[in-house]
């Protein structure tokens, strides 16, 4: 039978026990932890983190391995086998660490899987990691400190390096770290690393766990990050304490058009919340749908004007709260960016833009065939005279 209970818990007494309490020691120390209050950790640890995998036996062990080893030991990791097919469940099954709790289950769902996790843990706050990207070592420690420093914020993730599989890339994630910026952000898109995050358990139970409903996830973690900002301070770190890994048939890597639908109702609400409505109107549709390139979502008669009005009215009624912030420079980079997109949608939707278009590369191929041609023609003779090959 698939093991669906605590690691700590099992065989106590035995000489099997002993055997893999002498193993954990030898873990311990070389890890620096407090032997004498791992007990104490497994039952009221401070920090639950939840990883839920499917099919994802190749990356696991590294993952895993880089929650194990951080610099902060008082937490668990509850990691959630969500009806994966391959070797995952071996790979859970064979981990010896008492504070690892092993969720065999069927396929529920991202969403669904992570909200198992929450319900059963036992921390002050909630971690994430995804089965394919790592975590340095320490990430949990800077995280906890900060939200002790900091108890009016409701999260807190971390800027992350980009890698290709193991390879390091010179690309970053560097989100905003304060939360005027974040806030701003939030209006438009999901300015954070998902498996960087660590929540406040507190403003779960307040606001909702992360939505199940297949109409509005994924992103289930850009619709979780809003709602508690809407109550809530939020917060980056600024060390790169996450590596973001991409990875074949990795679900958060993948934009598809229903997810990209899905980002543009988000950030409608957002849009309409920030200026005191309670549902979207044309404009917030309107810019989500052009930030977004979802010409689908446009209204028939979009009013740059009015969309630019509503993004200054959102981004000076945050500024009055945060006057020391970079809000003025965020908005006018917001209103460039829309006005362009919002010229390319108009090019894009005149017919003659497109005849044009369609002109401009017939010709182009025309003269690609004749350049062709004529250097078939003289190439020949040109290097029998003893020039030499270009």
């Amino acid at each position: 039978m698939r093991r669906n209970m605590d690691a700590a818990v099992i065989g106590s007494g035995s000489r099997a026990q002993q055997a893999r309490d002498r193993a954990f020691g030898k873990i311990f120390r070389w890890r620096n932890i407090d032997v004498a209050n791992i007990g104490k950790h497994m039952t009221h640890p401070q920090v639950s983190v939840v990883l839920s995998v499917r099919n994802g036996a190749a990356d696991l062990p590294k993952a895993v391995d880089t929650i194990l080893g951080q610099t902060f030991a008082d937490f668990e990791l509850i990691a959630i086998n969500n009806g994966s097919t391959d070797g995952t469940a071996a790979v859970l099954d064979g981990l010896c660490d008492p504070r690892v709790r092993v969720i065999h289950q069927d396929d529920m769902g991202l969403a669904a899987a992570l909200n198992r996790g929450i319900a059963l843990a036992r921390g002050r706050y909630i971690g994430r990691q995804d089965h394919d990207d790592w975590a340095k070592p320490t990430r949990l420690e800077k995280q906890v400190a900060f939200l002790e420093a900091n108890p009016d914020c409701a999260l807190v993730g971390t800027r992350a390096e980009i890698w290709v599989g193991d390879r390091k890339t010179s690309r970053t994630h560097d989100h905003p770290t304060d939360d005027a910026a974040l806030q701003f952000d939030l209006l438009f898109d999901n300015p954070f690393v998902h498996s960087s995050m660590l929540l406040r358990k507190s403003a779960l139970d307040v606001v909702g766990p992360y939505t199940a409903d297949p109409a509005r996830q994924p992103p289930e973690d850009y619709e979780l990050w809003s709602r508690i900002a809407r109550r809530y301070k939020v917060a980056n770190l600024p060390e790169r304490l996450t590596i973001y890994r991409e990875v074949p048939n990795s679900l958060s890597r993948k934009r598809s058009t229903s997810f990209i639908d899905k980002i543009v109702t988000i950030s409608a609400e957002n849009l309409a919340a920030a200026v005191g409505l309670s549902s979207p109107g044309r404009d917030h549709w309107d810019i989500a749908a052009l930030n977004h390139r979802a010409p689908g979502r446009l209204s028939a008669n979009p009013d740059i004007e009015s969309m630019c009005r509503t993004i200054r009215d959102a981004g000076e009624r945050m500024l009055a709260n945060a006057p020391d912030s970079d809000l003025r420079a965020r908005m006018m980079h917001r209103i460039d960016n829309l006005r362009h997109a919002f010229e390319l949608h108009r090019q894009e939707s005149d017919p003659s833009w497109h005849a044009r278009v369609a002109l401009n590369v017939a010709v182009a191929r025309r003269v690609k065939r004749k350049l062709a041609s004529l250097y078939a023609r003289y190439a020949g003779d040109w290097l029998g005279r003893g020039a030499s090959k270009p």
